[in-house]
């Protein structure tokens, strides 16, 4: 069974994006949490007709420690960078984020999913969902949904998503291995 780590990436004010991860893992909404202890969320899933270990890191964008952060970000093979549709500031720092991202992944060619986090509070949005949508278009079409950990709305979406995009990724890359490779070693 093979283990994928994925990264669930917010900035601070997104607050509760531990929360998503929690959900997906336990099934259960948490309401108060000590998320001190950065201890990874880990849950067997279905991938087609692989099983795989997910490895959740749930980090907010203010960590204290960057150094840390870039080591959970170079081993992460998939990122769910989440923003609340109530704060306008957590939408618009999703770029920095995203940037701190590629160079320690040394590619723009990364398995990312974009999440729209308390879609349940509608009255409340400030962020539209074409706003989401357009920022997708913007990076190589990346995977993109509006989500309630509180109401479990796309909660297991947002994972099983972002394995899927680290494996087609994958696939895409192995296959174009061995096509070069077919070019330079032809038998």
């Amino acid at each position: 069974m093979r283990t994928q780590i994925a990264l669930c990436l917010s900035h601070s004010w997104v607050g509760r994006h531990w929360k998503i991860s929690v959900q997906f893992v336990q099934g259960i909404f948490v309401e108060k949490f000590d998320p001190v202890i950065k201890e990874p969320y880990r849950k067997q899933v279905e991938v087609g007709t692989q099983q795989r270990m997910l490895e959740i890191l749930a980090t907010a964008e203010t960590e204290q420690f960057p150094d840390m952060r870039d080591l959970y970000m170079k081993s992460g093979q998939g990122f769910a960078l989440v923003y609340s549709i109530i704060a306008q500031a957590t939408f618009n720092d999703l770029q920095d984020l995203r940037e701190q991202i590629l160079p320690v992944k040394d590619t723009d060619d990364v398995a990312m999913i974009l999440a729209g986090n308390k879609c349940d509070l509608e009255d409340e949005r400030v962020v539209g969902k074409e706003q989401g949508q357009n920022l997708s278009r913007q990076w190589n079409n990346c995977a993109f949904l509006e989500s309630s950990a509180t109401l479990k709305i796309n909660v297991n979406e947002i994972f099983y998503d972002l394995v899927l995009n680290y494996i087609l990724k994958l696939f895409s890359i192995n296959r174009i291995l061995r096509i070069c490779d077919a070019f330079i070693d032809p038998k």
